[in-house]
C-alpha cells in the first residue's frame, strides 16, 4: 500500500480505509486470552500433528513441491483477493519479493492444512479445540509474515529511500510513543480530531436523572411533533452510548429524534475498584428505574425498548423480570448485535470453558473491575492482521500516524466492569442459562424468555464474528411474543452504525421465521439500504399517535440537570 494512499482519508466514508471497523469486538466482556492459553493450544496442536505420522509425511510432501515451484518460478500460489497484504506491485514484478511471498502462503496454507488434520477427530459438538489451535496456529502464521518486517515490505523500504530514512525515525517515535502510552500496542486511531461533545455525541439533549450507576439522557424533539410511547436505549456496558450517536448523519439517535421519536438513552458511569459488589442485579435495576423515568417525564404508561450487545443482555434479563413480575410497562423491545445463546461458535466464547472463566473472575476480583483498556489490547491479537500488524507496518514501518476514525476512537474511549458484574456476565456465557426457564434469576424473580410476549426486533450482522448471526436468530425464538428477525449485511459495529448515506449498506428479512436458521437465510429477501429505515417503520407502529413536542426537557419530578451528553460519559478508564 503506497505512502499516498495510506496518508488520505475520506471523512464522508472512513470505513473504505479502516480494516479494523469490521474487527473490533465492540463491546464484549468474554473471557481474555493469555499468552498460556495459546501456547497450550500450540502444544496440542504438536501433539495432535505427531500422532498421525502418515498424514503429516503426505501433506509436507505437497509443501515441499510448493516450494520446488516457487523455487523454478512456476508457482501460481496467489494471495486471497482481500489479502491487502501483498498489495504493492513488487509482489508480482520482482523475482525476489514474489517468491518470498509464495514462499510464506505455501507454509502459511500447509499449516493450516496441519491444524485441520489434528482435529480431524473431534467430536462435532466440541467446536473449541479446534478454534483455538486454528487461532493458535494464525498468531503463529501471521506474525512472521514478510511484510511485517522492513527487508520484507517493499513498500516500506521504497518510502524510507523517497524520504532518505525520514519515515524509519518517525516510526521510532511512533513506536516509543506506543510503548508510553499504549501498554506497547500499535495505535489504530488518531484520537486529536475528536472530542466527545464537540463532534461526537452531539445530539442536542439534557441529563433529566444521575444515579450511582448511571445517568439518563432525554434527547429535544427535532419535530413539531412526536410519538407519545418513547424510546429507551440501553447501551453495552463496557463501552460508552455514543456509538450511537456519533458524528452528525452518522448517529442512530440522531436519525430516531429527526423522525419524531422521544428518545431516551442510558449513559453508564465508568465504575472503580470501589464498585466491585456491583452485579447483574444492580444494573437491571438501574434500567428499571431508568424506564419509570422516562414513563414519568412523557407522561407515558410504557415504552419501547433498544437493547445493543451486552446492554441486550441487560435488556433480556430486564424483560424477563418484568413478565415474571407482570409488569407491561414495555410494549415492544429491540435487540442489536446481541447473543443470548453462547452453544454457537464464534470467537466470544472459543476460550470459555470452567478453568478460564474462573481464572477471569478471579483477575477481576482481585482488581476490582475488569480493565476495558488492558482487555482490549488483548483482544486486538483475536484479529491480528486488521487490528496489529496493519498498523504495525503503517505507524513504524512506513512511519506514519494512524487515520482519524470516529468508530476506533468509541472503540478506544472503553468503560471498566465491575467485578461482580463481569462475573456475572461471564456465567451467562459459560453456562448458557437464557435459552432454559428458570435456569437464572433477575432482582429475585427466575426468568423464563418465553414468557416475554411483547413483540421484538431482533437485528443481526452477517458477517458479525462476535455475535454469529445464527446465535441471533436462535435468539429471537426464544420469546413468546410476535418476532421479527432482520440481518444486517455487515460486521459487528457495522451493524451499528449503518447510516442512510452508505451506499453499500444492505439488509435481510424473511416473515416466514422457522427453526432452522440457513433456511431463513435461504428464503429471504435482500434490500438495498439500511436497517434503520426497516426499523423505524416496525418501531412507528408501535410508538401509538402523534402529539405536540414538548417545549421543554423534563418532567414529571424530574427536571434538565445538565446538557447532553452528560458528566458521565467524559469519565476515562
Amino acid at each position: 500500500m503506497s505512502a499516498a494512499t495510506l496518508r488520505e482519508f475520506d471523512l464522508a466514508n472512513p470505513e473504505e480505509h479502516a480494516p479494523a471497523v469490521d474487527a473490533i469486538l465492540g463491546a464484549n466482556p468474554f473471557v481474555g486470552i493469555s499468552a498460556r492459553d495459546v501456547l497450550a493450544s500450540l502444544g496440542q496442536f504438536l501433539r495432535n500433528v505427531a500422532a498421525h505420522p502418515d498424514q503429516f509425511r503426505s501433506r509436507t510432501s505437497g509443501f515441499l513441491l510448493d516450494l520446488m515451484e516457487v523455487a523454478a518460478g512456476t508457482s501460481e500460489i496467489k494471495p486471497e483477493a482481500n489479502d491487502r497484504r501483498f498489495a504493492d506491485p513488487a509482489f508480482v514484478e520482482n523475482p525476489l519479493f514474489r517468491r518470498m511471498m509464495q514462499s510464506y502462503l505455501a507454509w502459511r496454507s500447509a499449516m493450516h492444512d496441519l491444524v485441520g488434520l489434528s482435529t480431524e477427530t473431534v467430536a462435532g459438538d466440541d467446536w473449541k479445540l479446534p478454534a483455538q489451535e486454528r487461532f493458535a496456529v494464525t498468531l503463529l502464521t501471521e506474525a512472521l509474515a514478510p511484510t511485517n518486517t522492513l527487508l520484507g515490505n517493499p513498500a516500506a523500504l521504497k518510502r524510507a529511500f523517497d524520504t532518505a530514512g525520514r519515515s524509519l525515525v518517525e516510526g521510532f517515535r511512533n513506536y516509543v510513543n506506543d510503548l508510553l502510552t499504549n501498554g506497547g500496542m500499535p495505535s489504530q486511531v488518531d484520537k486529536r480530531p475528536y472530542e466527545v461533545g464537540r463532534n461526537l455525541a452531539v445530539t442536542p439533549g439534557a441529563v433529566v436523572h444521575r444515579g450511582k450507576l448511571c445517568e439518563l439522557i432525554q434527547y429535544k424533539p427535532a419535530t413539531a411533533q412526536v410519538y407519545e410511547r418513547p424510546v429507551m436505549l440501553v447501551p453495552p456496558e463496557i463501552n460508552k452510548f455514543y456509538v450511537m450517536d456519533l458524528a452528525p448523519k452518522r448517529s442512530f439517535t440522531e436519525y430516531a429524534v429527526a423522525h419524531g421519536l422521544q428518545f431516551f438513552t442510558v449513559s453508564w458511569r465508568n465504575p472503580g475498584p470501589e464498585d466491585r459488589a456491583m452485579g447483574l442485579d444492580d444494573y437491571v435495576n438501574a434500567c428499571k428505574e431508568a424506564s419509570a423515568i422516562v414513563t414519568a417525564v412523557t407522561g407515558s404508561p410504557d415504552l419501547n425498548l433498544v437493547g445493543v450487545c451486552a446492554g441486550g443482555i441487560t435488556s433480556s434479563l430486564l424483560l424477563g423480570h418484568l413478565a415474571a413480575s407482570g409488569d407491561r410497562r414495555v410494549n415492544a423491545a429491540t435487540l442489536i448485535v446481541t447473543m443470548l445463546d453462547s452453544s454457537e461458535p464464534s470467537m466470544t466464547g472459543m476460550f470459555a470453558n470452567e478453568e478460564s472463566v474462573a481464572l477471569a473472575i478471579e483477575e477481576s476480583h482481585r482488581k476490582g473491575v475488569l480493565d476495558a483498556g488492558s482487555l482490549a489490547r488483548t483482544f486486538a491479537w483475536m484479529r491480528p492482521n486488521d487490528l496489529v500488524w496493519h498498523y504495525w507496518i503503517n505507524n513504524y514501518l512506513m512511519g506514519l500516524d494512524p487515520a482519524p476514525f470516529d468508530i476506533l476512537f468509541w472503540n478506544a474511549d472503553s468503560t471498566n466492569l465491575p467485578a461482580k458484574l463481569h462475573a456475572g456476565f461471564l456465567e451467562i456465557m459459560l453456562r448458557n442459562p437464557l435459552i432454559k426457564a428458570d435456569a437464572i434469576k433477575a432482582l429475585g424473580t427466575p426468568i423464563n424468555l418465553r414468557n416475554v410476549d411483547c413483540d421484538m426486533y431482533v437485528l443481526a450482522g452477517q458477517t458479525d464474528h462476535i455475535c454469529p448471526w445464527r446465535a441471533c436468530y436462535r435468539a429471537s425464538r426464544l420469546f413468546g411474543g410476535r418476532t421479527e428477525f432482520v440481518m444486517s449485511g455487515s460486521g459487528h459495529v457495522q451493524s451499528l452504525v449503518c447510516p442512510p448515506a452508505n451506499f453499500k449498506a444492505k439488509y435481510f428479512t424473511n416473515p416466514g421465521a422457522g427453526s432452522d436458521p440457513d433456511g431463513w437465510l435461504k428464503s429471504a429477501t435482500e434490500h438495498k439500504g439500511t436497517w434503520w429505515d426497516n426499523w423505524l417503520e416496525w418501531i412507528e407502529k408501535r410508538s401509538g399517535d402523534k402529539r405536540p413536542a414538548p417545549a421543554a426537557l423534563g418532567g414529571g419530578g424530574y427536571e434538565a440537570i445538565e446538557p447532553a451528553p452528560g458528566r458521565y460519559v467524559h469519565k476515562r478508564a
